[in-house]
């Protein structure tokens, strides 16, 4: 079936339960940013595939809201397919929640599927179906009724960290989980977010592509807990280790006549934005609920000192790996082909090169040209160009590590350069630099520095459209609360930037129709000195590969700009150099050369 095929078919079933819409977001029963093939419902029945966004059918509408990342990717997989796009943020766009409450009739149904969707989400959505005298009906999965060959469960098996890379054991761990829990006064907690139950348990898995997470679901008391997953996954020895810690193993769907079965007294704490509305409307209805961030959250973003050496550990030999690439490209691009896929396939050839490598951290973007402009664009067979030989080619691309997980991206440049693209590339780098350079005080948030990141460009009259940085989980999620760089604050985004919290710092402009230029690299928080006004905090960069200077213009940059690029240049010489041949050390050296 086609898009417009599959959205009949699901009509014919709304109409057959009686729903006037029905909410399909890219959830899964985790509230995972990124899910698993199984759980890929939104771009089944969009044909859209970016990692984010939410569709709603209607009995003669279609609609997909997506984020600036992604406007110009949705615009292209739509065409034809007869649904519609909403760019969320924009001026006159309503919000889902605002459609929703002008299309759904008096005494409407919505329905969805409550597993996928968010228990915050959830109650907004009762209230909008409540103003209309209308109800929810959150018990069907009706594209799974659709779709024949959905992917099954992923059954991969977990793998173990020790605290070598840890840092911190889970019996520690489990402590402190339940002295926050004390402190919020609850004596369960229930956890469905995949990277806190991983966190607790230094267990990862395979079971989303790039992201070694393991579908699992927890129950924590002040005695015990249950983990909730396919017991086949783990080996004996994990079991071992499980049991050790007064962990328990219940079937992974088990959690859900599990919870119904909790003391009717109990207080409850559970965090509305990581926890699925079926799971929460389970919970015994005379049991006292907090609603609270998940404690873990905060715990597992302040990185402790082991997890921060293995993190730079990784970092290095990602530089390696990335800097070794960019040799391969300046010296091969014009002489041999090389196209968008097979640069991203040789990149990782060089990070598969590097010991404790596991696979990519992220589906790798690679944009040349104008594809450049397409701020999540990833190749396909059908989309694959050559790398230009006069312009700019975007790579943003990742490594998982047992040491860690890194996010990069350089924009490389090739042959003969318009004035507007040395500029934007500049323009870039100061935006990059500017913000790496903030001396701050505790108690700061990334909402409070993001205009250090966008000055550059805002003087040019430019901006781009996404967040400037985001939190990096240690081989976990790649976007990690709770904590980001962006001009519009999210709500859980609300934390200060802390010691140990490693963030991208990734600025860009964006030129459709002709080139994109992104900058990042990853920045630790560090604790600077202390003065009668306070703590004071700065940012320590651990991406160790050259920024492109074929493509800076130096008059644009002040003193400070280039005594700040001539020392992150150094760091980055003093670093990679050891690591590489005569032939790419002596190229190194002029790609870190001092301007």
């Amino acid at each position: 079936m086609n898009v417009p095929e599959r959205i009949n078919a699901l009509r014919a079933l709304m109409a057959e339960k009686g729903y006037d819409a029905y909410l399909v977001p890219t959830d899964d029963n985790h509230q995972s940013e990124y899910v698993g093939e199984h759980f890929k419902a939104r771009a089944f029945i969009t044909g859209f595939t970016g990692s984010a966004g939410t569709a709603i059918i209607t009995k003669s509408e279609a609609g997909l809201w997506t984020d600036g990342r992604y406007f110009i990717q949705a615009e292209h997989q739509l065409q034809g397919s007869g649904v519609k796009l909403f760019k969320m943020g924009e001026p006159g766009v309503p919000t889902t929640l605002e459609y929703l409450s002008s299309v759904l009739p008096q005494n409407g149904v919505l329905g969805f599927d409550g597993r996928v969707v968010a228990m915050g989400d959830g109650l907004d959505l009762e209230a909008v179906a409540a103003a209309k005298n209308g109800r929810i009906d959150y018990s069907q999965d009706l594209i799974d009724q659709i779709w024949e060959d959905r992917p099954a469960l992923s059954e991969e098996p977990a793998f173990a960290l020790d605290e070598s890379y840890t840092g911190e054991s889970t019996a520690s761990k489990l402590a402190r989980v339940r002295a926050a829990m004390k402190e919020a006064g609850a004596d369960i907690h229930v956890i469905a977010a995949l990277d806190d139950v991983c966190w607790i348990t230094n267990l990862r898995g395979n079971d989303i592509e790039f992201f070694p997470l393991l579908l699992s679901y927890a129950v924590i008391t002040l005695e015990d807990m249950k983990l909730y997953i396919d017991e086949r996954k783990l080996t004996d020895e994990m079991k071992a280790a499980l049991a050790e810690d007064k962990i328990m193993l219940r079937p992974y769907n088990a959690i859900y006549e599990d919870v119904k079965n909790l003391p009717s007294d109990a207080s409850i704490l559970v965090d509305s934005a990581r926890l699925n509305y079926a799971l929460y409307n389970n919970l015994p209805k005379t049991a006292s609920i907090i609603d609270h961030m998940n404690p873990t959250v905060i715990m597992k973003a302040t990185k402790n000192d082991v997890e921060l050496k293995n993190i730079i550990n990784a970092h290095v030999k990602d530089g390696v790996a990335v800097t070794r690439f960019m040799y391969w490209l300046k010296k091969n691009v014009g002489k041999i082909e090389i196209t968008e896929i097979s640069a991203a396939d040789k990149l990782e050839e060089f990070r598969k090169e590097q010991e404790g490598y596991l696979w990519q951290s992220f589906e790798p973007i690679c944009g040349s040209g104008e594809h450049g402009a397409i701020v999540h664009y990833a190749a396909t067979p059908e989309t694959n160009i050559p790398v230009v030989t006069d312009g700019l080619f975007l790579t943003d691309t990742g490594g998982g590590y047992m040491e860690g997980s890194t996010d990069i991206t350089r924009t490389f440049a090739f042959g003969n350069l318009t004035d507007e693209m040395k500029a934007d590339f500049t323009t870039v780098l100061q935006c990059n630099m500017h913000l790496a350079n903030a001396v701050f005080l505790e108690g700061t948030t990334g909402y409070n520095l993001d205009v250090l990141a966008r000055m550059p460009a805002w003087k040019r009259g430019i901006n781009f459209n996404h967040g400037t940085g985001h939190g990096v989980g240690y081989l976990m999620n790649i976007h990690e609360a709770p904590c980001g760089f962006r001009c519009a604050i999210r709500e859980r985004e609300k934390q200060p930037l802390m010691p140990g919290l490693v963030i991208t710092d990734e600025p860009g402009i964006y030129i459709e129709g002709s080139h994109g230029v992104r900058t990042e690299n990853e920045l630790v928080v560090r604790k600077g000195p202390k003065t009668e006004y306070g703590q004071f905090l700065y940012f320590e960069p651990i991406t160790y590969v050259p920024i492109d200077l074929d493509a800076v213009n130096p008059d644009m940059l002040t003193a400070e700009d280039k005594e700040q690029l001539n020392s992150y240049h150094a760091k980055v010489y003093e670093t990679i150099a050891p690591y590489l041949s005569d032939e790419e050390r002596e190229w190194l050296k002029e790609y870190t050369r001092a301007i």
